[in-house]
């Protein structure tokens, strides 16, 4: 059974060299304006997009600063080079990205701090709030949280270690991330199937004008986002700035119908989101993983939960709760052990795998030849040198975190920064190369606390590193695949590490003081953070001991029953499709639908399946293949312009509010 299909065709496919002669520099004084663009109005436009629908302006500040860049720069008789473009899609990725997709929060890392704020003062955090050191977050009563003051004395300590672990975080990303790319991508030579897809959307408008397909597909796919932008986006926003309440004719997140059929499906998570974004982004997945999630994802919270519950094993159900209540409770109850199962099953296989491509490696050395040197040209960087970074990163978190927590195991810590983090790393690394997909052990680090006999609650907020950086691996093949000198990325990266925190600070500070956080004017925000707190409260408790000796929350899930169950159905599983010959897409799409909602992989299978059986035939699957990318980037950029625009008037609202006249 083949593992994945080759790079070669699929970057032939998209018009893309694999195997580029020349590479020139992305990072330009033009791409450094970019980053000044991004930070100062794209930011607080993904903040507030976060908070009112639960996503970021990512898709549209890359398109939105791409498009406005590259017309002016056309314009100026000097456009832009596709490595200019790829430098200025990194950079907006990486400036605007979702810090949490479960809590709404974007605008830099002070996002967590905010959130910070938010939980210490909840009903959630009660039980343990006094122990929660106040090198993390401000008491509850602390007069930097009561009057929302971010620049207040009390937040300095926590700034401080954010900005510390910030930038040992990166150095870690880049260090570790770029030594996975020479090793998967140049000695092993991996085809990463999914890089030539990301570096065709983020090079589509290069040759943008009326002459280009390209920009004709692109403006389509605005207009489409400009109107529903205006339905989906633009009506809440603006009817919560003039009349307090946001107004919603589409359900934000999604629309929830577990309550009207709970006497029919007990324990059903049943919903379904009116993002027309879902179904775009069906268009561009592969058909195998959205068809394999979905029917996951639905054989799961809506058929099989009944089945559990009638049987007594969803004993946390309580008939009327809404979905995101029900899928907290049987997640508790039977799936998040049942998937970690499934997990440990896909790492064994990634395992296996790795293994099996030493040995195949060995027996075709004869054959090809294994070269440490980079192509000339390229921008690299020793290895020694990214391995340093890691390794000195690595060095600094353990030492920070030691001495926060002193009383924690420092072999633990040192294990997880020196063993398993590259280790985890590596495995996730070739998966990516191999699949697209990578591994994760789901809450080892949990598991970990508790089996340790640490008993107090600042552990979980110390800056332990137990990290996954094997998706940078894919993103340093990006940069090869459009032609771009890897030591772009590097400066890019030392520009924004800066940038990213002045800018972070100096909007959430006005933000949080301008509104109350949450509140009516940000439904995801609103719906979401009560049960993100609880979740929270209940985690950072798990290693607590209770005074009636009852077994706490995490005991409770963990079924070993359940998660041997789950990593021989997961086995299996792959054998299966290996015995009849079904592409392991299929197979990973279902292990990673197991625990997503219904709501979501419905439209998206919409989209795959409208993609597929009707505009595939009309244009040509492989025409088709090239219009999708395109057109969910324009359609991103048509939202993200709608939403920007939205949010401007509403954050000139707040701020005129706060002046006396």
């Amino acid at each position: 059974m083949a593992d994945a299909p080759m790079a070669d065709s699929e970057a032939a496919r998209l018009g893309i060299d694999e195997t580029p002669s020349t590479f020139e520099e992305g990072f330009t004084l033009k791409t450094a304006i970019g980053a000044l663009f991004i930070a100062l109005f794209m930011l607080p436009g993904g903040m507030y997009l976060a908070l009112v629908a639960g996503q970021g302006v990512g898709d549209a500040a890359e398109w939105v600063t791409i498009v406005l860049f590259a017309e002016v720069a056309r314009r100026s008789y000097a456009p832009l080079r596709k490595q200019e473009i790829y430098i200025l899609f990194y950079m907006a990725l990486t400036l605007t990205a979702v810090v949490n997709a479960d809590r709404g929060l974007a605008g830099g890392p002070f996002a967590n701090l905010i959130w910070n704020a938010y939980f210490v003062g909840s009903a959630a955090a009660k039980p343990i709030a006094s122990q929660i050191p106040h090198w993390a977050v401000p008491g509850a009563m602390s007069h930097g949280i009561v009057h929302r003051e971010l620049w207040h004395p009390d937040w300095w300590r926590p700034i401080a270690l954010l900005l510390a672990t910030d930038l040992c975080g990166r150095l870690s990303y880049l260090g570790m991330g770029y030594a996975l790319f020479r090793l998967t991508s140049d000695v092993e030579k991996l085809p990463f199937p999914y890089a030539p897809v990301a570096a065709s959307g983020a090079t589509a408008l290069s040759e943008a004008g009326s002459e280009s397909w390209r920009w004709g597909i692109f403006s389509t796919g605005t207009v489409i986002g400009l109107l529903f932008g205006v339905v989906y986006v633009g009506i809440p926003v603006l009817s919560s700035t003039l009349f307090g309440y946001s107004f919603e004719l589409l359900p934000i997140p999604f629309a929830d119908y577990t309550t009207n059929i709970q006497n029919i499906l007990p324990a059903a998570v049943v919903g379904l989101s009116f993002s027309l974004g879902n179904v775009f982004m069906g268009f561009v997945l592969p058909y195998e993983i959205v068809l394999g999630s979905m029917v996951a994802s639905v054989f799961a919270m809506v058929l099989v939960n009944p089945i559990l519950y009638h049987f007594g094993m969803l004993p946390s159900y309580v008939p009327g709760s809404d979905s995101l209540t029900t899928k907290l409770t049987v997640d508790m109850d039977f799936w998040l052990s049942l998937g970690i199962g499934v997990n440990m099953a896909i790492a064994c296989i990634g395992i296996g795998l790795m293994f099996r491509a030493f040995r195949d490696s060995k027996r075709v050395n004869h054959e090809r030849h294994f070269s440490l040197a980079p192509p000339p040209g390229r921008g690299d960087v020793p290895v020694f040198v990214a391995l340093a970074a890691w390794i000195g990163s690595t060095v600094v978190l353990v030492v920070i975190s030691h001495f926060l927590v002193p009383t924690f195991p420092a072999w633990l810590m040192i294990f997880f920064g020196f063993f398993w983090s590259p280790l985890n790393s590596y495995i996730s690394a070739r998966m990516i190369g191999l699949t697209g997909r990578g591994v994760s052990f789901p809450y080892l680090k949990e598991a970990s606390v508790v089996a340790s006999g640490y008993r107090h609650v600042d552990v979980w907020y110390a800056p332990i590193p137990l990290v996954d950086q094997g998706a940078v691996a894919q993103r340093f093949r990006e940069v090869e695949l459009t032609g771009t000198k890897i030591h772009s990325v590097f400066k890019a990266e030392a520009m924004m590490y800066p940038l990213i925190f002045v800018a972070s600070f100096g909007f959430w500070a006005f933000f949080w003081n301008s509104n109350a956080l949450p509140s009516g004017q940000f439904p995801y925000a609103q719906k979401m953070w009560p049960i993100q707190s609880q979740m929270s409260a209940v985690l950072q408790q798990i290693n607590v001991p209770r005074p009636n000796g009852e077994l706490g929350w995490f005991a409770k899930a963990i079924k070993p029953n359940l998660i041997g169950l789950g990593t021989a159905s997961g086995l299996v599983m792959y054998w299966l499709c290996g015995i009849l010959k079904i592409p392991t897409m299929y197979f990973y799409g279902f292990a990673g639908g197991l625990g997503l909602f219904p709501a979501n992989t419905v439209p998206q299978f919409i989209g795959a399946w409208a993609g597929r059986k009707f505009l595939a035939k009309k244009y040509g699957a492989e025409t088709w293949s090239r219009y999708a990318p395109v057109l969910i980037a324009g359609f991103s950029c048509g939202t993200g312009l709608i939403a920007l625009a939205a949010i401007s008037l509403a954050l000139i609202s707040r701020a005129v509010a706060k002046l006396p006249y």
